[in-house]
C-alpha cells in the first residue's frame, strides 16, 4: 500500500531554518506531483509548495522566497527547505501525492490522492 512518512519537524525559533523531508513507497514516484500542505490550529489546510515529475514548482505566495521545494526520484523522497521561519508558519505540515499525467502542481487538497501523517513545525518568535 502507499506510505507517505514525514520526518524532520520540530521546534526553531523564527529566522531559523528546517528541512522536512517524505520518504514514498508502494507507488511509482516519478509519477506522482508531490506536494506539501500545513494545517494550523482553527484554520483549514492549505497549499505551500508542489513539485510536477518533471521538476516544476510551485509555491504559496506567502512562501515564496523562503522555502525551497525538491525531489529524489532515485530515493523516492521529496524536500521542503524552509528558511527564515516566521511564527505564521507554525502548523502540521503535511505530504500529499497526486496521480496526474499532466506536468501541473494543483494547490487544493482534494486534488490529492494520498497523504502522509504530518509532521509539527512550531516556530517560537
Amino acid at each position: 500500500q502507499v506510505q507517505l512518512v514525514e520526518s524532520g519537524g520540530g521546534l526553531v525559533q523564527a529566522g531559523g531554518s528546517l528541512r522536512l523531508s517524505c520518504a514514498a513507497s508502494g507507488l511509482i514516484f516519478s509519477s506522482y506531483v508531490m506536494g506539501w500542505f500545513r494545517q494550523a490550529p482553527g484554520k483549514e489546510r492549505e497549499f505551500v509548495a508542489g513539485i510536477s515529475w518533471s521538476g516544476g514548482t510551485r509555491y504559496a505566495d506567502s512562501v515564496k522566497g523562503r522555502f525551497t521545494i525538491s525531489r529524489d526520484n532515485v530515493k523516492n523522497t521529496v524536500y521542503l527547505q524552509m528558511n527564515s521561519l516566521e511564527s505564521e508558519d507554525t502548523a502540521v505540515y503535511y505530504c500529499a501525492a497526486e496521480n496526474i499525467r499532466l506536468p501541473v502542481v494543483h494547490t487544493t487538497p482534494d486534488r490529492m490522492n494520498y497523504w502522509g501523517q504530518g509532521t509539527q513545525v512550531t516556530v517560537s518568535s
